[in-house]
């Protein structure tokens, strides 16, 4: 089963009187357990298609399926809930809480999910191993640098084990040397965690590390770029 398929899906906002569209007739089927970039100009819908994919925001028409679930039917409700168990985000931002260490940032979506102490303690000490922060555990996000902030997204991205990660332009506020760390800390993650990334990115390094590449220009898909899988590291 395909992770996410899209079916003759647009989105219109409305500005007063006005229509804009964001996305037309979007025809896309993202394959399950690969690392796939929406790329295209600043305006050209990406963000908006990822919203999308993610159960942000809802099409103005079409159908999303995600992981065989027709999530355009879905209440409002039944969207936050299928975003908690299913899918993890990685902001450009990172959107860590501040008053929290990078531990309490990973552990806190298991708190919220209700995980037992012991589970949630070794899930995020795991994790923050696993993108190279054991030393780093008890520092709040103030404490560290941009890469290690987004590397601690990355970690808490996970904590639930979704079956597919999105991230808005990931590498945006990171610089050249750290942005090709995370890209390749990234890929290894998906290929151990054997989960689906779909990013929207205009960085080259982003689309060049990529699986499948998504072009997008004025709110439609102007070609597919599917790439032979990359060798998988041992596990």
């Amino acid at each position: 089963m395909h992770p996410i398929v899209l079916s003759d899906v647009s989105k219109i906002y409305r500005l007063d009187a006005v229509e804009v569209p964001a996305l037309v007739d979007i025809n896309l089927v993202i394959l399950r357990d690969r690392f796939t970039v929406i790329s295209g100009p600043s305006g050209s819908g990406k963000t908006t298609l990822l919203n999308l994919v993610g159960c942000i925001d809802r099409p103005s028409s079409g159908r999303i399926m995600v992981t065989g679930r027709g999530v355009h039917t879905f209440s409002d409700d039944e969207l936050s809930d299928f975003r908690g168990r299913e899918l993890g985000f990685i902001f450009q931002n990172f959107n860590l809480l501040p008053v929290l260490t990078a531990f309490e940032n990973v552990e806190y979506p298991l708190t919220l999910e209700g995980v037992a102490p012991r589970e949630r303690r070794e899930r995020a000490l795991a994790l923050l191993a696993s993108v190279g922060l054991e030393a780093h555990v008890h520092k709040r996000p103030g404490q560290l640098s941009g890469g290690q902030r987004q590397r601690v997204a990355i970690a808490r991205a996970l904590a639930r084990r979704p079956g597919i990660v999105l991230a808005d332009e990931p590498t945006a506020n990171l610089d050249s040397k750290t942005g090709a760390d995370i890209i390749a800390l990234m890929r290894e993650l998906q290929q151990r965690e054997h989960v689906s990334f779909i990013f929207s990115s205009h960085d080259p390094k982003v689309i060049e590390a990529a699986d499948d590449v998504v072009y997008i220009h004025d709110g439609r898909i102007t070609s597919i770029e599917r790439r032979q899988m990359l060798p998988r590291t041992p596990a």
